[in-house]
């Protein structure tokens, strides 16, 4: 019989909510039997609806920590707090799932990578969108060489106008950041994992506040506090790579726009491009004639039966659980999510800077 993992949840917040926990507790070889949230009454409520009837609720994540039945904790805390957790969660011996970013700087996503190398114990980072359909296809056309050589790509991440206006997202102090490292992160590492290339070289990036002092904005979540914006709305950049490819990321809370993506990429390679802007497209060049194909990527083909699909959410859970049942590594390693912090970061410097930023620390991850 296969060993049942005992969970830990530090942070019962939205995306406790909204991911983690309705996804966990489909897999059968969980157990979600502990729950931490400096507000006690969302973690005694994560506790009722997911939680064994003998979980424990806790306010301070160290005293979690403490309990040496845990297998696996969870840390789903605004990003300052990533790598403080995830550190201490490492050397507790638990392994760990963060959501991103990786952490709110780059060094200290760092720190978490080398906790994880000391301690043996497992560390990933929550880029589900690898996870969706199209995504999985798509990583599966790069990696047969169907696109040849990609020397250009595009990672979108424009919302024209869904300001998150709840927890600490507004908050610079808190975050790092705004749509850059909240939702640019998710297209940007989608971006690099297809490409397989973590070897950047420069960035220039500029960031925007042309709408987060608006009063009474139209918002997805209704009008945001324009004295609690004290992020970007909107942030752009050029990655070049040490290879020569070169990445243009894109992402926006609100943007006067109506080219509307998120978590997605656009790529175009020597023998072909492909991209997931309307589904998912490859294109190309064959017998001298140009061509599109869509790719059907819905699980039916039976009338009346529209198939079995898991959601990424789902998949990311259980590649996780599955990956620590068998000791391999998880699908986002924690060198991979490093680099996109040490991007990230750069770009936010340029911005603030004017200047291209050079790296030297890209990584074969």
């Amino acid at each position: 019989m296969s060993k049942v993992y005992r969970i830990g949840i530090i942070g019962c917040g939205g995306i406790a909510n909204g991911k983690h926990l309705p996804s966990l507790s489909k897999l059968d070889n969980v157990e979600l039997v502990a729950f931490c949230d400096i507000v006690q009454e969302r973690a005694d409520e994560a506790k009722q609806k997911y939680g064994t009837t003998e979980a424990e609720v806790y306010t301070d994540y160290q005293e979690l920590l403490k309990d040496e039945s845990l297998d696996i904790v969870h840390v789903l805390t605004p990003n300052i707090s990533h790598a403080e957790i995830s550190i201490a969660a490492l050397e507790a011996g638990k392994h760990v799932m963060c959501e991103k970013p990786m952490a709110k700087t780059s060094a200290e996503a760092q720190l978490m990578l080398e906790a994880a190398e000391r301690t043996g114990k497992k560390l990933t980072i929550g880029y589900n969108n690898r996870f969706r359909e199209d995504s999985q296809y798509l990583k599966k056309v790069c990696e047969a060489g169907d696109l040849g050589n990609i020397y250009f790509a595009k990672a979108h991440a424009i919302r024209r106008r869904a300001v998150p206006t709840w927890g600490v997202f507004l908050d610079e102090e808190k975050q790092g950041g705004g749509p850059l490292i909240d939702i640019g992160t998710h297209a940007l590492d989608l971006t690099l994992w297809m490409m397989d290339n973590y070897q950047p070289k420069v960035v220039l990036g500029t960031t925007y506040h042309e709408l987060s002092q608006r009063e009474n904005a139209a918002n997805a979540w209704g009008p945001w506090d324009p004295k609690q914006f004290s992020v970007e709305d909107s942030a752009f950049g050029m990655i070049v790579m040490k290879n020569g490819a070169t990445i243009m990321l894109e992402s926006s809370w609100a943007l006067n726009s109506l080219d509307v993506d998120e978590a997605k990429c656009s790529l175009s390679g020597s023998e072909a491009g492909a991209d997931m802007k309307n589904g998912l497209r490859i294109n190309g060049e064959k017998f001298s004639r140009l061509y599109t194909n869509e790719i059907e990527l819905s699980a039916g083909g039976v009338a009346f039966y529209d198939g079995k699909s898991e959601s990424a959410p789902d998949v990311e859970m259980r590649k996780w659980i599955e990956a620590i049942e068998n000791d391999q590594e998880p699908v986002v390693t924690p060198k991979q999510a490093l680099v996109v912090s040490q991007i990230l970061e750069a770009l936010y410097e340029s911005a603030r800077t004017g200047k291209a930023v050079y790296l030297n620390n890209g990584s074969e991850a």
